[in-house]
């Protein structure tokens, strides 16, 4: 029976999606839109939703799935999977509450329950930071800034992004280290008297996260503040709005489908990130993606690695859906 839920889901969820894509657009009541198949063609449309639809079953549906299914399993050899002691079971999720028991004694596991509320909040953190630092820069950019300059910063933005997440990780390891340049730099100027540990206090940890997805923010921002009339704006300078006025009731809710789609990526992908709090994470910091590579690959334990990704996966999944209800957007106004 499960088995055939798991088949059918995928299956499901597409039709659930095309529904709700259906109604958005009944909603917006546009009689001179034109459908997916009139603006495409018979053919080039059919082998679009085909493409589509088999890579996201096959590579991100179907793994997901499987990777639910095998979080209900018990730690087995291969010799004994599917055999008399491969049953569904909660274990793996007590586990990730309880941890390890000794005897009758239930105590909460402390350390896992601490790193994954930690990990949520630090991304809610590192997802304001950077909508804070993007927003005037995006602004700038769709609004202010003349198309040669548009240009250069585009280009200082994508830049540095050529190179490699982990040689970047490692760059700012260099930099925020008890002998990198910004304590030399700080203790040059007279501010500190002793280096400060950045790494210590997972300062380095959250800028580096902060300059990791910079860009997931900044475009999701410039795309929809780029669309917004000028018109508007100078309508409300001429009625004597301050700019602050002008951001809060003019730019900002016109932009929401960017400011929602900025914030999900960033969220998660902050959350899930690995590299960065390896490398910029001191020896007490807490993230919740490296306790899941140590269930894979330490402990070998996928059926309990599976459990903890799959929570993460569902946190993900709640505040996407918190950011649609705050902002009152659509799925589909997110993902354009």
């Amino acid at each position: 029976m499960l088995k055939t839920i798991i088949i059918l889901l995928p299956f499901v969820l597409i039709a659930l999606f095309w529904a709700m894509a259906a109604r958005e657009r009944r909603l917006a009541n546009d009689p001179s839109r034109k459908s997916f198949f009139q603006r495409n063609g018979a053919v080039i449309s059919t082998y679009l939703l085909v493409a589509v639809a088999f890579w996201a079953i096959m590579m991100i549906v179907l793994p997901q799935l499987y990777m639910v299914d095998y979080s209900f399993h018990p730690k087995l050899t291969p010799a004994e999977q599917g055999g008399p002691k491969d049953v569904y079971t909660l274990a793996n999720y007590r586990f990730f509450l309880y941890g390890p028991q000794i005897g009758d004694e239930v105590s909460w596991n402390k350390p896992h329950l601490k790193a994954f509320g930690v990990t949520i909040l630090a991304s809610l953190f590192v997802t304001f930071v950077n909508f804070c630092l993007c927003y005037p820069l995006a602004f700038y950019l769709a609004q202010v800034a003349k198309p040669d300059r548009l240009r250069l910063l585009m280009l200082a933005l994508i830049v540095p992004f050529w190179v490699n997440e982990i040689l970047r990780a490692f760059a700012l390891r260099v930099l925020f280290s008890t002998s990198g340049l910004i304590n030399k730099a700080l203790i040059g100027l007279g501010l500190i008297a002793e280096p400060f540990d950045f790494l210590g206090h997972d300062v380095a940890l959250y800028v580096g996260l902060s300059y990791a997805y910079l860009l997931m923010m900044i475009f999701p921002l410039y795309n929809a503040i780029e669309s917004l009339d000028k018109n508007q704006i100078e309508a409300a300078r001429d009625l004597g709005a301050p700019w602050w006025h002008i951001h809060l009731n003019v730019v900002m809710p016109f932009a929401k489908p960017g400011i929602a789609s900025g914030c999900t990526m960033v969220f998660m992908l902050s959350a899930g990130a690995l590299a960065a709090p390896q490398f910029l994470g001191g020896p007490n910091s807490l993230w919740f993606t490296p306790i899941v590579y140590d269930r894979f690959f330490q402990a070998f334990n996928w059926p309990q690695g599976a459990a903890y990704a799959f929570i993460l996966l569902v946190a993900c999944i709640i505040f996407v859906m918190l950011v649609l209800k705050l902002f009152k957007v659509g799925l589909g106004e997110i993902t354009r």
